[in-house]
């Protein structure tokens, strides 16, 4: 603070105000809505997501996964507790599976359909994502080698708490508004827990375009920190948990006159310090078994 000096009172300068980043934020966003001339001229399909495709890693073939710290409720390592799937159904959508390569033994390969609630922590996101299902399938290749072969994902766009500006309340404010939508990455491995995905950003002030790792996508190599469960044999029905806690978090990109702006309201790019939470229930069937198509 500068030190106060005598002034007469005509002249004696207003005290300043502390700008909170919020405010500065708000008044930017504003004057973004003027630039691009958004404002009172939205096409009322503007604040939809786009047809979802995919974003995860279902459970390896082996009950026997990798060792860890799994994350508590509260984010930090601990012992996951309680039921880790509450809320996401059995899945029994058996649609998506994919054609299998040439050659394989179709009693051998099965198709595996599996449901998850994520939770996701990154900058200054924190939420818990859309219930999203994931088909797959899996098995021996003719020369013996482990094969998969990706199918399809399902999801919606997740709310984001406080919208664009961070103070936004959900269903009063529509215009400043905004969702996280997940989208397969371009890479995957389902018996290792390797996977990419690029996030959406919804909202009526951003293009279609506004993605979190639109040129190089999130990551993710998922630990888990026990054995699959069993629910049941017949059908098979097993609870998984898994984790990563050692991603970046690229910045939101291709945002138009928004994309600074929101990259210091999501706290973007994230280096580290984040968390993927992923608890799912999958379940399977050989293709011997599947209704022919």
């Amino acid at each position: 603070m500068p030190k106060t000096t005598a002034h007469s009172p005509r002249s004696r300068p207003r005290p300043r105000s502390r700008t909170r980043p919020r405010a500065l934020f708000a008044g930017a966003l504003a004057g973004a809505v003027a630039l691009v001339g958004l404002a009172g001229a939205l096409p009322a399909s503007a604040a939809q997501p786009g047809a979802p495709s995919f974003s995860s890693v279902s459970a390896p073939s082996s009950d026997s996964g990798p060792s860890g710290s799994a994350p508590s409720s509260s984010g930090r390592p601990g012992s996951v507790t309680g039921s880790v799937t509450a809320s996401v159904a059995v899945p029994t959508d058996f649609r998506d599976c994919p054609a299998l390569p040439a050659g394989v033994d179709p009693a051998a390969w099965r198709c595996e359909v599996h449901a998850a609630a994520p939770r996701l922590s990154m900058g200054g996101l924190a939420v818990t994502l859309a219930p999203i299902t994931m088909t797959h399938a899996e098995g021996p290749l003719p020369d013996g080698t482990p094969g998969q072969v990706w199918g399809a994902m399902h999801s919606a766009a997740t709310p984001v708490p406080g919208g664009l500006t961070g103070t936004a309340r959900a269903g009063l404010t529509p215009l400043t508004g905004l969702s996280l939508q997940p989208e397969y990455g371009g890479r995957s491995d389902f018996y290792t827990g390797r996977f990419s995905l690029r996030f959406r950003l919804v909202s009526p002030l951003l293009p279609r375009s506004c993605v979190i790792g639109a040129d190089a996508p999130v990551d993710f190599a998922l630990k888990r920190p026990s054995p699959s469960e069993w629910l049941s044999t017949d059908p098979p029905v097993i609870r998984f948990s898994a984790y990563d806690d050692t991603f970046a978090a690229p910045a939101a990109a291709h945002c138009g006159p928004l994309t600074r702006i929101l990259g210091r309201r999501l706290g973007l790019p994230a280096p580290s310090g984040n968390l993927m939470s992923y608890d799912a229930i999958y379940t399977f069937r050989t293709y011997d078994t599947l209704p022919v198509r």
